[in-house]
């Protein structure tokens, strides 16, 4: 069985046949280097995306109405361009606290949250604040056309150390059965991850759609992680009076990791929002993820 994909740079390449060592991800970066979050948009309108291929993980989060939202985390590479970007959650900022400081850029906020972003430990990005660094696309119509320019918010990335996710990499374990395909529905929203042996990942479906970037590439994680999480309703409502919905990210509960063609059940483990989070097999060991790109779907727990 594979490890996982090598061709894109967030793992050390196959030197040989032997068993590597598993990877824990690090404590953050020597300099103190911030992850870069960006908040993307992922209504049918907001499709396709820009700059998801190269995001390190991605979280997927229930919003208003039962659509959802992305975020996307860079730590090994940043993209010259990332959106549709869109608004924050408050929900946002607890996922957040796992990175120290980390960079959040997201087009704005309702009033009543603003105050709390600004209490959080991070430093937000808008185009209030940095107007140099986004750019509209003429071509598509707003609100889906607000572009981040990561070059212009940070020099360098800060490096795969400063990924303080609590995620595990290395070979898979013995449990595990195989899975061809996987489908997590939101009320008004849904993802199928369809193993693909030729591409050595899954390939994301959205709205039953193939889910693709602006240059026509399929969005393929190497792991992809249902996890199921209390999501309650928040203090806050969108102008239409929906309310938003809150993902508890810290805590524990159930999960289920894909990987190299096969489901394994889970557990998954947060005491703080400082830390990262743990995941282990139902026999207590640590589950290691395939090495690339990581995607994180919130589900509402039964």
């Amino acid at each position: 069985m594979s490890d996982g994909p090598d061709d894109d740079g967030r793992g050390s390449p196959r030197q040989s046949s032997q068993p590597r060592e598993p990877r824990e991800s690090g404590p953050g970066t020597p300099d103190g280097a911030p992850v870069l979050a960006v908040k993307i948009d992922n209504a049918r309108a907001a499709r396709p995306h820009t700059g998801l291929t190269q995001a390190d993980v991605v979280y997927v989060e229930q919003v208003e109405g039962g659509m959802s939202r992305l975020m996307a985390v860079y730590a090994s590479r940043l993209p010259d361009s990332v959106g549709p970007v869109r608004s924050a959650r408050e929900s946002d900022l607890e996922l957040l606290r796992q990175f120290g400081r980390p960079v959040l850029a997201f087009s704005g906020a309702q009033g009543k949250l603003l105050p709390l972003i600004d209490r959080a430990p991070l430093d937000a990005v808008t185009p209030e604040s940095a107007p140099g660094a986004f750019v509209r696309d003429a071509g598509r119509p707003a609100p889906y056309n607000l572009y981040l320019r990561p070059g212009r918010v940070q020099d360098e990335p800060p490096g795969p150390a400063a990924l303080t996710t609590g995620f595990r990499f290395g070979r898979p374990p013995a449990a595990g059965v195989p899975e061809d395909a996987l489908t997590v529905r939101y009320p008004a929203a849904r993802y199928t991850f369809t193993w693909s042996d030729a591409r050595d990942r899954w390939l994301v479906s959205m709205d039953g759609a193939p889910a693709l970037t602006t240059e026509g590439e399929r969005l393929a994680p190497a792991t992809v992680v249902v996890q199921y999480v209390t999501v309650r309703r928040s203090d806050f409502q969108d102008f239409l009076g929906n309310n938003t919905p809150y993902t508890e990210t810290v805590g524990s509960g159930e999960a289920t990791v894909l990987r190299g063609g096969r489901a394994y059940e889970a557990r998954w483990d947060r005491p703080n929002a400082e830390d990262g989070t743990t995941f282990t097999t139902g026999s207590g060991e640590r589950m290691n993820f395939a090495r690339g790109q990581v995607w994180v779907v919130y589900a509402k727990a039964s």
